[in-house]
């Protein structure tokens, strides 16, 4: 017999439909979609029953993300062959642009020299003196009255006003630039350096402060001129941007300056990358260029000239000094002159070379083209009598020579002593039978003497002269042209004419450049000038004799003219001069042009001086001295040895009936 069990212990048995519906403790609870007895899958729970989790499928997310993630993979790759391969080369260049600085290496400007070499302009280095004002304040210099003290001790040094000095300091305190002085020396900088390491060691000493301290410079290149104004209206002068601005410095701009180069450095924050790429193109110097001028000889014809400008009270002035064998110019004066260091208190009208670039009637030197075309047609010869009146009707007017005389028995070669207007006129007028063929001739001549065309320097502001066609000739024009009046040249021009004549009639275009230096060192000689056969040698020696009756006869106009111990050949001239401001006649030009020796020509000197209102305004007068100093002083400087023959004396008149 089994006990009795405690009620409150007794298990009640559990359904087994029940126990089977019951979850294993530890998992989670799942819908049972296994079929029941019936063969169907479970009910759903009805509403309001409890609601069962349950979890998506993650592969739809994952399609999704990979498409997104494949678009900005493909954008990338897009932009990538952009930036790689077809704009590479833009976006380099602009990079470029902020990595490497370019910075210009400017060329050394050459060198301008006399024909043996001494510079007449050259280029030195030369520094702008700045300084840093916001260094000078109380607080940055430990006192409160630096800027004075700087400007006192800078004063003295830079040739400026204490008081300028000390404004520009003060204007802007705050400004870390200003300039002090421009183009000064390098010893000048080296003073101030020196100064500004004294009182660096002084402040090291604890013995003040350096008011220096902001002072620096900027190196630049100057040009300088070593002469001063000698030969100024032929070098010119260079503007403030380094480009020639006058003369030669102009004409020759490109062979002076040469060529720039460049300088490419890799950078950072403002600085030079120590290891990055430098790419340098050197500058490449400008070449020299040697003139034919000679030193001496221009300081002589520019000293005459500016000596009897003065005198005269005239206007201006200018003297050309040819070599008589190869055209080339020796010396070209103008006075007044100017000094190209500084041409800041220089009246514009002096800044040119007047001696190319005005045109003026020349008056009697114009008679030896005359002369020359007359002999050389064979119409007359040195001792043709000519009967010379007071007064000789032409046109419409009564022609007059210089001074009232009874009727004069001459030979051409006593005309042109002389230098009588009538004589002129009444030789020119063989040329031919009637004007017209008369005037074509004398302008033939006239033309291969160089009148009315260049003088082939080529210079800036240079004037061709005045040569009108000989149709256009006026009815008074085609008397007045044969002595000098009625057409217009240039100083270079007379001077050429004379040449010619001194060269047995051959004439040479006048040259100034003698030839070309380049960075190599190399001379180039300049071309070889055009030669032009004007008139025959045996007419050229005839003219030489006759001009030189002009300076040795009594009855010559240009005695002051002579020289002792050598030949002289020459020709006084004296016209109206027309005035540039009003376009009428008012005043003279007094001229002088010849050679010598006048046997074995070396050198041919012209003068002209105009409107001389002191003294004597005749040409013989006012340029026969300047002729004799320079001529003296260029024989003896190139030494040509004196003339061993007395010159050859010809009849100036005859004897009426003979």
């Amino acid at each position: 017999m089994t006990a009795p069990q405690d009620p409150r212990r007794r298990r009640v048995p559990e359904p087994a439909a029940r126990a089977a519906r019951r979850p294993r403790q530890g998992t989670a609870h799942r819908p049972d979609r296994r079929p029941g007895p019936s063969g169907r899958p479970p009910q759903r729970p009805r509403p309001g029953s409890a609601q069962l989790l349950r979890l998506g499928s993650p592969r739809p997310r994952l399609r999704l993300i990979s498409l997104g993630l494949t678009l900005v993979m493909l954008a990338f790759v897009v932009r990538l062959l952009q930036v790689q391969a077809v704009d590479a080369s833009a976006y380099a260049a602009k990079a470029n642009v902020n990595r490497y600085i370019p910075v210009k290496l400017s060329a050394e400007r050459g060198s301008i020299t006399d024909r043996d070499g001494v510079a007449l302009a050259t280029t030195v280095d030369a520094y702008d003196i700045t300084a840093a004002p916001d260094l000078l304040t109380p607080k940055m210099a430990k006192t409160h009255d630096a800027p004075r003290q700087a400007a006192a001790l800078l004063a003295p040094i830079l040739g400026k006003d204490r008081a300028d000095l000390e404004k520009k300091l003060t204007d802007n305190p705050m400004s870390q630039y200003v300039v002090l002085a421009r183009q000064q020396s390098p010893q000048v900088w080296n003073q101030i350096k020196d100064l500004k390491n004294a009182l660096d060691d002084a402040a090291a000493k604890g013995k003040g402060t350096n008011v220096l301290a902001g002072v620096n410079r900027e190196a630049h290149s100057k040009r300088v001129y070593p002469n001063g104004d000698l030969a100024a209206g032929i070098l010119g002068f260079v503007g403030a941007d380094g480009r020639g601005a006058a003369g030669l410095e102009q004409q020759l701009n490109k062979k002076l300056a040469g060529k720039d180069g460049k300088r490419v450095y890799a950078q950072s924050g403002g600085h030079q990358v120590p290891t990055g790429d430098v790419r340098e193109q050197p500058a490449v110097p400008g070449s020299d260029i040697e003139l034919t001028l000679d030193r001496d000889i221009q300081w002589a014809a520019q000293s005459a000239i500016t000596e009897q400008v003065d005198k005269s009270k005239a206007d201006r002035g200018y003297v050309i000094v040819q070599d008589t064998r190869t055209g080339q110019i020796l010396a070209m004066a103008n006075a007044p002159g100017f000094d190209p260091n500084d041409i800041s208190t220089t009246d514009a009208d002096a800044l040119g070379n007047a001696a190319v670039s005005d045109a003026y009637e020349p008056g009697s030197v114009s008679k030896l083209m005359s002369m020359a075309a007359v002999l050389q047609e064979g119409v007359a010869r040195w001792d043709t009598h000519v009967e010379v009146p007071n007064r000789l009707p032409r046109a419409d007017r009564a022609f007059a020579d210089d001074i009232d005389h009874p009727t004069w028995y001459l030979t051409l070669n006593g005309v042109l002593a002389k230098s009588s207007n009538i004589g002129t006129i009444l030789a020119t007028e063989q040329l031919a039978k009637n004007s017209k063929q008369k005037n074509r001739i004398l302008y033939s001549y006239l033309r291969k003497f160089g009148i009315g065309q260049p003088t082939g320097l080529g210079f800036p502001g240079e004037t061709p002269g005045i040569l009108a066609k000989p149709q256009d000739w006026s009815s008074s024009q085609q008397y007045t042209i044969a002595f000098g009046q009625g057409l217009s040249l240039n100083a270079v021009q007379a001077a050429s004419v004379y040449s010619t004549i001194a060269n047995g009639g051959e004439r040479i275009a006048p040259t100034l450049i003698r030839g070309t230096k380049g960075p190599g060192g190399a001379f180039t000689p300049a071309p070889a000038p055009k030669k032009t056969r004007v008139v025959g040698k045996e007419t050229a020696k005839t003219l030489a004799e006759m001009l030189g009756s002009v300076v040795n006869d009594q009855q010559g106009t240009g005695a002051k003219a002579k020289i002792p111990g050598y030949q002289v050949a020459g020709k006084t001239g004296t016209s109206n001069r027309v005035d540039p401001k009003t376009g009428h006649y008012r005043g003279y030009t007094a001229s002088f042009a010849g050679f010598a020796p006048a046997d074995k020509p070396r050198l041919t000197v012209y003068c002209a001086v105009q409107n001389p209102t002191k003294g004597s305004y005749f040409g013989g007068q006012v340029c026969g001295p300047v002729y004799k100093k320079v001529m003296e002083f260029g024989l003896k400087s190139l030494q040509v040895a004196p003339t061993g023959e007395q010159p050859k004396r010809l009849p100036v008149s005859y004897s009426p009936g003979q």
